[in-house]
C-alpha cells in the first residue's frame, strides 16, 4: 500500500482541469475518443458495463469518455504531484474504469499524447487495490477531487461500491446458468454440443 500523502482536492482538482485541458487541445485527442467508442465489438466485458441499466455503447460511451478523461487527469495530477505510481491510481467507478481499459488500447496515440504534452496517463490494474479494494464511492478523495474539479458526478455511471457489488451479485446469478463464472474469468461453455 502506498504511503504517500494524497494532496489537498482543490490543488489536485486545479491541476487536472489543466491537465485535461492539454489533452483536448492534442491534435490526436479527438482519435482517442474515436479509438474508445470504436473499442466495442472486440472488448468482453461482463461486470462493467452491464451494471448499467439499460446500457448502449453507442448512447452511453460518449458521456462515458468525457468522465474517464477527467478520472485519467485526476490521477495524472495526483502522480505529478506525489511521484507515486499507487498513490495516483484512484479508485474510480467500475464503468469509468472499464472505459479507461478502452483508451488504454489506443497505445500508439496515448504514447504520442504523452511525449507532446509532457503529461503521463496513470493506470496500473495491479496497483488498483491500493485504496479501499480499489472500488470508488460516495465521498472519497475521487469523488471529493472530480466534484470540486469539473462539478456533480453522473450518477448513472458512478455507481458507488455496496451498489456496484449488489448489481454483481445478480449478474452473477444470471451468467451462471450459461457457463459464465468467476466474475467473467471463467466459462464452461460446451460449444461443439451448442
Amino acid at each position: 500500500m502506498s504511503t504517500a500523502t494524497l494532496p489537498d482536492t482543490e490543488t489536485v482538482a486545479a491541476r487536472a482541469r489543466e491537465i485535461l485541458d492539454t489533452w483536448q487541445a492534442d491534435p490526436e485527442y479527438a482519435r482517442l475518443e474515436k479509438g474508445c467508442g470504436q473499442y466495442n465489438e472486440n472488448w468482453d466485458d461482463f461486470y462493467g458495463y452491464p451494471i448499467i441499466p439499460d446500457f448502449d455503447v453507442a448512447q452511453d460511451g460518449p458521456v462515458l469518455f468525457p468522465q474517464m478523461m477527467r478520472c485519467m487527469a485526476l490521477k495524472s495530477a495526483v502522480y505529478e504531484m506525489t511521484g507515486d505510481e499507487q498513490a495516483a491510481e484512484l479508485p474510480v467507478p467500475v464503468p469509468i474504469d472499464v472505459l479507461s481499459h478502452a483508451a488504454c488500447a489506443q497505445i500508439t496515440v496515448l504514447t504520442r499524447m504523452q511525449q507532446r504534452t509532457g503529461i503521463l496517463f496513470v493506470h496500473a490494474t495491479d496497483m488498483e487495490a491500493g485504496h479501499g479494494g480499489g472500488t470508488w464511492d460516495f465521498g472519497d478523495y475521487t469523488h471529493r477531487a472530480y466534484r470540486t474539479a469539473f462539478g456533480p458526478v453522473d450518477e448513472r455511471y458512478w455507481i458507488g461500491s455496496a451498489e456496484t457489488e449488489r448489481r454483481r451479485k445478480i449478474l452473477d446469478g444470471k451468467y451462471e446458468p450459461i457457463g459464465i463464472s468467476d466474475r467473467g474469468r471463467r466459462s464452461t461453455i460446451a460449444f461443439a454440443s451448442a
